[in-house]
């Protein structure tokens, strides 16, 4: 019988289920992924609660992950909650609930463990060389840098900036007010200090984006040249420049109305990705770095990683 393993990223906008088995040449074999846009964190992620609508959500989306868990002989489980969980309030009464339901075990880890493991699943898409690269994974309640290069980690730290939290604190008015993004970038310059200190003097020749939003600049880069964009088949993306910067500025000046008809950008980002855009912007312009790359795997490919590795 084939080791089958299933890994649970619970973020703050999307849940994710991966069912995958040990594969040699390219790292895993995947059986199955779903992901549901369960919006954990609406209304209620700055005030640190999970209202009730998205508490259903969440319940219902892992219900049917046990669904699938039984149906395909999973042996082993771990699944992960991430920034909206460790801070809301009723998080541990939802853990509980799910348990009670499901048989699901949920960890909630730290902003640091979940660099950690964000680090593992970049390495194994092998977008990593021997240069110091900044790791950037921008999830709806946090966002973690990791300075590394393809053998170690010089730095790591989560920041409960994601875009969740920035969207429910800066984007009010459609499309984005221009002294919304000057309070938005006063914000960030506050708040990342910690990481700027620990940039300094430190040679970062790339940024690499890690899922989420960087996948939908990715799709967006290519939908405008006419090409289709298949994530499955596409591990790593590198971008040009002028096509990143073209589709980050477009989202910013864009209306809800505007994205919601654009191909590409799926329903949960449809409005998280104009804070996400203007964070990639941001730092590009900080940092100074214009070689920006994409790759597909994070979180749970290094948790896929740990549990092949145990076994």
């Amino acid at each position: 019988m084939t080791n089958r393993v299933a890994v649970m990223d619970l973020g703050t906008n999307t849940f994710h289920l991966l069912i995958a088995e040990p594969n040699t040449g390219i790292f895993f074999k995947e059986i199955r992924h779903e992901y549901v846009g369960v919006k954990l964190g609406e209304g209620g992620i700055n005030e640190g609660t999970i209202k009730t609508e998205a508490y259903e959500r969440g319940i219902s989306t892992l219900c049917n992950f046990g669904k699938f868990i039984e149906q395909y002989g999973v042996q082993s489980v771990k699944a992960i909650a991430t920034s909206a969980m460790r801070s809301a309030s009723n998080g541990q009464q939802f853990m509980d609930e799910v348990k009670q339901r499901t048989g699901i075990s949920i960890e909630t880890i730290s902003g640091d463990l979940e660099a950690g493991y964000i680090y593992r699943g970049v390495k194994a898409s092998g977008c990593l060389k021997e240069h110091k690269s900044l790791i950037v994974d921008i999830g709806g309640g946090s966002v973690e840098f990791i300075l590394c290069d393809a053998q170690n980690i010089y730095y790591k730290q989560s920041f409960e900036i994601g875009a969740a939290r920035l969207m429910a604190r800066f984007h009010k008015a459609d499309p984005i007010a221009y002294g919304e993004i000057e309070a938005l970038n006063e914000y960030l310059d506050e708040k990342l200090v910690p990481l700027f200190e620990a940039l300094t003097g430190q040679n970062v020749k790339n940024i690499i984006g890690s899922s989420g939003a960087f996948e939908t600049f990715a799709e967006l880069v290519e939908l405008d040249k006419g090409h289709t964009f298949d994530l499955k088949k596409t591990v790593t993306y590198h971008f040009d420049n002028g096509d990143l910067l073209h589709v980050l500025n477009k989202m910013v000046e864009s209306t809800h109305t505007d994205r919601a008809a654009t191909k590409g950008i799926i329903p949960v980002r449809v409005d998280m990705i104009v804070v996400a855009s203007l964070l990639t912007r941001y730092l590009m312009n900080r940092l100074q770095i214009n070689d920006v790359t994409m790759t597909a795997y994070s979180l749970k490919e290094g948790v896929l990683a740990e549990l092949f590795e145990g076994m």
